[in-house]
Formats: structure tokens, sequence, C-alpha cells
């Protein structure tokens, strides 16, 4: 039994590292931007193809498996940039004023289309692509095997991802214009401050997060059409648990979650895909505004 719990735990973390570098871009996103991006596991699907793709191409011209960690930051970036910029610029930005309904409807739209974007250029069929994960090879966790890739290297560069974030928010002056901004656009529009630009960088910072964790988990399981449509549903619970807008909750959130649905695997396998909105539900009705979240005033 207490193998079985170990790795449960280790399963659940390895999980909820991916859940967060993918739900803390969206959490970003919709804390400065104030908006609900259905798109965003299209991005966690497309930094998996364009990682599994680059890192495909590296075993055919023959070079060192290594190049494909340095791989993966460079597709995700490419992915934030280039299309995370790109829907920023020419569409995002003409709909932040409507409202909430439109805006969902909107970037669903865009999911849908980028969903069958994936299958016009990668098809139907599988892609995998494990050497990363081989690279690292095995730890042992009390007596239990584990690749050094999942419980290791993933949890490490969430922890990364979390520290960075806040330390960019919270110590840099482009943090703080995004904190501005976040705060009170009209009054940071009204000392000088371009909201739009703030926005554009958000974005493809959030989208960045996300192609990056679709990038890292390339190694760990196919990548199939419809994948983001599984992880934006599970990120939407890890931000509103968290709290909307709260990155350090998220971080919490994340990990709750992977923990739960690893847990439910193990010791009730039917409630593996209901246990992450369960939580999110239990947690809802304790606390509307999320476990981090604060109730404010809504202005009319």
């Amino acid at each position: 039994m207490s193998h079985i719990i170990i790795l449960a735990v280790l399963d659940g973390v390895a999980y909820g590292s991916l859940v967060f570098l993918v739900a803390v871009g969206l959490t970003l996103v919709f804390g400065v931007m104030r908006i609900l991006n259905v798109a965003h596991g299209s991005f966690y699907a497309l930094g998996a193809y364009a990682a599994a793709s680059l890192g495909l191409g590296l075993s055919a011209l023959g070079l060192s498996p290594w190049l494909s960690y340095p791989l993966f930051v460079v597709a995700a970036a490419a992915v934030g940039v280039v299309v995370g910029g790109a829907l920023e610029r020419f569409l995002l930005q003409r709909i932040y004023r409507h409202e909430e309904a439109l805006q969902l409807l909107v970037t669903f739209a865009v999911f849908m289309i980028l969903d069958n974007a994936q299958r016009l250029i990668w098809g139907v069929q599988p892609y995998f692509y494990s050497e990363p994960l081989r690279l690292l090879g095995n730890v042992a966790v009390a007596g239990i095997t584990y690749t050094a890739y999942q419980v290791v290297f993933l949890p490490l560069v969430a922890i990364a991802v979390l520290l960075a974030l806040r330390l960019f928010l919270r110590r840099t002056l482009a943090g703080a214009v995004i904190v501005a901004v976040t705060e009170d656009r009209e009054a940071a529009t009204a000392i000088g401050i371009n909201a739009s630009r703030v926005f554009l960088l958000t974005f493809v910072i959030g989208t960045t997060l996300a192609s990056l964790g679709g990038a890292l988990a390339a190694p760990t399981t196919s990548i199939l059409p419809g994948m983001g449509a599984d992880m934006i549903v599970l990120s939407f619970a890890v931000a509103a648990t968290a709290g909307l807008g709260q990155i350090e909750g998220a971080a919490v959130a994340a990990l709750a979650i992977g923990l739960g649905r690893s847990f439910a695997v193990f010791f009730a396998p039917e409630l593996e895909v209901l246990m992450p909105y369960l939580i999110m539900v239990l947690v809802l009705l304790v606390r509307p505004e999320g476990l981090f979240g604060k109730a404010t005033a809504r202005k009319i």
C-alpha cells in the first residue's frame, strides 16, 4: 500500500507540474487582460507538435538528442511569439471592450481553427518523441523507480517558471508596468503607459508558457488531435480553484488537482476524469472567489 501511495504522489507531482505550466499562462492572461482565452489549449497542442517535429528532425539528421532540450524552448517561444502575437495583435485587440460572451465565442472559434490547422499540418496519426525522457534515465524514490524527466526535471522547471514570473512582476520595470495596468488600466494609460503593448507582452508570455507545457509533455505522451481540449478544461479548473489571476495559487491548485487525479487513478479509477472538477466545485462552494482570490467590488 505504501508503494502505491508513493507512486500516486510521484504521478501527481509530474502531472501537476505540466498542468501548472499551462494554467499559469491562462491565469496571467486573465489577471492582466480580463479575457478567458479558450484557445489557450491550442497553444499547448501546438507546442507539443512543434517540439516533437523538431526532435524527430534531430534524429533524422543524426544530431545529438541533447539538443532537443534547447529546441523545446525554441519551439515554445516560436509558437507563443508568432502565433500568439499575431492572434493578439490582429484579433483580440478588437474585442477587449466587448462583452465577455463575445470574447468567449471568438476565442472558441480560434480554438477550432487552430485544432483543424493541426490536423491539416500533422494529420491524425499520433506523434511520439521519447528521447529526452530516456536521456535523463531513472531515479529511485523509496524503492520505486521513476523517470527522472518526470519526477525531477518537470517539477524543477515548474518551480523555476513560478519564481521567474514572481521576480519579473515584482523586480523589473516591465513587470511593474504590467501590475499597474492590471490594477487600473485607465490610470496607467493616463500617466503614459501603452496598455496595448502591455497586453501584447502579457499574451505572448501566457501563450509561450502554454506552448512550453506542451513541448515538455511531448516526450511523455502520444501527441494526438484534440489534446488541447483536455488541457484547456483542466487549466480552467486550476485557474478557478486558485482564484482567477492568482499565480502562486495556480501552483497550489495544479498540485492539488494533479495529486487528486493520481490518487483517483490508483484507488477509484471511475473518478479519474471527475476528480479535478470535483476538487474545483468543493473549493468554490466554500470560497466562491477561489483559494487565493479576493472578493472585490464590481464597477457599474
